[in-house]
């Protein structure tokens, strides 16, 4: 069967994705706003966390503009100033997207929670649709930049006739007219190099980016989570979300510089990555699928964009349905749109132009990939879900261990945490195993990593609706707080608590997943590094590979101590802001006096942006450095047993040692500490529900010990964990030219 040209259903995909974000948001925006005083508050976090992300994004665009001008003149010094170029623009590109998409993230989330809230005085359902919707609109909008962002490096470069080195001449014009444009840059051997360093350049912008604004907003907001359960729930005895706690409205700004623009960032720059390391397999195997091989992961995420729309939309629930399961339904049926539409996609592209084992049936092969990676992502949720959820037994345990005082509870949740590893592991390790034997059972040349590539396009294909549940998360959580503030009715408050337990778990779901994708996309862009720096093999055995392994493997701890040490420099300013004004002015806590929130958000803004350098250039120099002394610290070993030929291993062995175990261990941390928050979290909401002696109780303050340590692990040190193992992906690939 000929293929089918599907490349129209990529515009059509990002137009429907923005559209619905744009009526879904005004839609939202036309909602009723409660009270007065709802409505001061709510202007108060927006005030706050519009001021956070203006002064972090001065700071960022700092960073990036050096690194765009070093990658451009180092790249350009080796590989010529073209190069150079291209790589340099296409980072810029990259930074500045995945910029907007965390800009996006938190721009609709902090006035959502206020029509959130005000739903919960109508019903339940109410609440939770708008909140979800207000998700969705995030969700929508990213994945949609994500696809605009690498087909304008496709198409936008290539008319130009710059990024894949083709000279602007007859020849090229005739070829482009004659055989199209994408045929004609395919069949220069100029295509690939150029392809892969524009778009690594595009992903490593992105990947920096999200890193800081995860690192800086989730420092931002958990010293705020801290320091206002610190002095106000321990020591003061006041509720969450009171008033009168100096630190509350920033704890609140915290939830959407940190979960909204942070986690945006994040999936924008994982959606982005995958897409950019299949296209550039597709080139390789452009002998059997010719351009169809290259556009393929657009056309799969257009189709997964277009189901997540459809999950959106049939998220109902009824007054006294649990909320998981109202958006656990929108989720099947989005994954169920989605694994039809991309086995269609893969029927009407993936049909073989040269024989291969499998002949017609190519597709079906490629196509039983995908589910896999989207089977994975269902069991990555559902693990989640029994490790965070309070009806299972890891958060009651966590929750029963507190009656005998945070020492235990504490214990009890980090075991939780080290063991939610184990499951996770074994099923990445048979998505890849499965995704790579079929993708070689087809017979065609580098089959399996494409294989392997595709099973991770099945694993991001829901991608909007994951990042509308995860933007969910700190939508409701703002809502509570508003209801709480306000003095709203005691129904209201349970809609919204309600809802706030069920955002904890979309949170750390979103979180698994993350790390689940990461750690396909790392395998997938592991083998294009291998290939960029010609590496044959990284091999434990010589001295400077094991270094390189060790320092990848040190890198993850000493970034997580940095980021934890962070949160807790940071919160410390905030107890000592805290303390400073109930002292000052015992009107606070008499409540006749409102505390003075600006001062407490400014020291928490400029705390978090002070404590994300170090951590953030950490991740970026560590590789560099790792790279650029063994490209010139050589040892002389026999490479040939048989003919005794002396020489050194490839300058990119050790970091490929770096990436490899870094990527492990990363992935395996960020479980740890993603899992364990999650659960020490739902665990106190366990029992501020009622249960083990409800709140105010010894058990409870001793799970808000162990909800307190955990909030640095799962909302700071956790999410850019991994981050950082995309980072070590995308900066190695862009440096590889520099090692040979």
């Amino acid at each position: 069967m000929a293929q089918v040209d599907l490349s129209i259903i990529i515009p059509i995909a990002v137009l429907a994705g923005l559209g619905f974000a744009g009526l879904l948001a005004r839609d939202i925006l036309r909602r009723e706003t409660g009270s007065d005083r709802m409505r001061e508050i709510a202007t108060a976090i927006q005030q706050g966390a519009r001021a956070f992300l203006r002064r972090q994004y001065k700071s960022i665009a700092l960073i990036a503009s050096a690194l765009a001008i070093l990658f451009a003149v180092a790249i350009g010094a080796q590989k010529g100033p073209l190069l150079g170029f291209e790589t340099a623009g296409a980072f810029a590109l990259g930074a500045t997207f995945s910029a907007l998409s965390g800009y996006i993230g938190m721009h609709i989330a902090i006035r959502s929670n206020l029509r959130s809230a005000a739903g919960s005085l109508k019903s339940f359902n109410d609440a939770l649709v708008i909140a979800l919707r207000g998700g969705a609109v995030s969700g929508l909008a990213i994945v949609s930049m994500s696809l605009t962002g690498v087909a304008l490096l496709y198409y936008g470069y290539g008319a130009l006739g710059l990024a894949f080195g083709l000279p602007l001449n007859s020849r090229t014009v005739t070829e482009c007219l004659t055989l199209g444009f994408t045929r004609a840059v395919c069949d220069s051997k100029a295509m690939e190099e150029s392809l892969i360093f524009s778009i690594v350049g595009f992903g490593f912008g992105a990947s920096l980016v999200a890193l800081f604004a995860q690192l800086g907003g989730g420092i931002y907001t958990k010293a705020a989570d801290v320091g206002a359960d610190l002095v106000g729930k321990v020591e003061a005895g006041i509720p969450e979300d009171d008033p009168r706690n100096p630190a509350v409205i920033a704890d609140l700004v915290g939830d959407n510089v940190g979960d909204c623009a942070g986690r945006g960032a994040d999936l924008f720059e994982s959606t982005a990555a995958e897409n950019i390391g299949a296209m550039v397999l597709g080139v390789v195997l452009f002998p059997y699928f010719g351009i169809a091989g290259v556009i393929f992961p657009l056309v799969a995420r257009s189709f997964g964009l277009l189901a997540s729309i459809v999950g959106v939309f049939v998220v109902r629930a009824r007054e006294d349905e649990a909320p998981m399961t109202a958006l656990n339904r929108g989720y099947i049926v989005a994954s169920v749109l989605a694994a039809i539409l991309f086995g269609f996609a893969a029927w009407a592209m993936l049909q073989p132009n040269s024989p291969t084992t499998t002949g017609a049936w190519t597709w079906a092969y490629y196509w039983v990939c995908g589910l896999s990676g989207m089977v994975t992502a269902v069991i990555y949720v559902w693990v989640t879900q029994y490790y965070t959820e309070a009806r299972y037994r890891p958060v009651r345990d966590i929750a029963k261990s507190s009656e005998t005082g945070p020492a235990t509870n504490i214990i009890s949740g980090f075991a939780v945490g080290l063991e939610a590893t184990a499951i996770p592991a074994v099923v990445v390790s048979i998505a890849i195993l499965v995704s790579y034997w079929l993708g070689e059972s087809t017979g065609i040349l580098h089959g399996g990593i494409y294989g392997t590539a595709i099973a991770t396009m099945g694993m991001l294909a829901t991608a909007a609706y994951i990042l509308a549940m995860d933007t969910f998360g700190p939508i409701v959580d703002n809502g509570a707080g508003i209801i709480e503030m306000s003095g709203m009715s005691e129904a209201a408050r349970k809609n919204m608590d309600k809802l706030d337990a069920a955002g904890n778990t979309t949170k750390a779901l979103t979180k698994g997943y993350a790390v689940g994708s990461a750690a396909l996309a790392a395998f997938l862009l592991f083998n294009a590094f291998l290939t960029e720096a010609q590496v044959k093999a990284v091999d434990l055995a010589h001295p400077e590979t094991f270094i390189g392994a060790f320092m990848g493997a040190a890198l993850v701890f000493l970034f997580t101590a940095f980021a934890i040490r962070a949160v807790g420099r940071a919160a410390w300013s905030i107890i000592k802001d805290v303390r400073d004004q109930f002292r000052e002015n015992p009107g606070i806590m008499a409540g006749t006096v409102k505390p003075d929130y600006g001062r407490t958000v400014d020291i928490c803004t400029r705390s978090a942006l002070r404590e994300m350098v170090v951590p953030g250039i950490l991740a970026v120099a560590t590789p560099l450095a790792i790279g650029l002394i063994f490209r010139f610290v050589k040892i002389t070993y026999v490479i040939d047993p048989v003919t005794l030929t002396l020489g050194p291993i490839p300058a990119g062995e050790p970091l490929g040692g770096t990436l490899m175990v870094g990527t492990i261990a990363g992935v395996l941390m960020a479980l740890v500490l993603n899992t364990g928050g999650g659960a020490w979290d739902n665990a106190k909401k366990f029992i501020e529900a009622g249960n083990l002696g409800g709140k105010g109780s010894p058990t409870h303050k001793a799970a808000v010990v162990g909800d307190t340590v955990g909030d640095p692990f799962k909302d700071t040190a956790g999410p850019s964990l991994h981050i950082l193992v995309k980072l070590l992906s995308t900066i190695t690939l862009v440096i590889a030219p520099l090692l040979i």
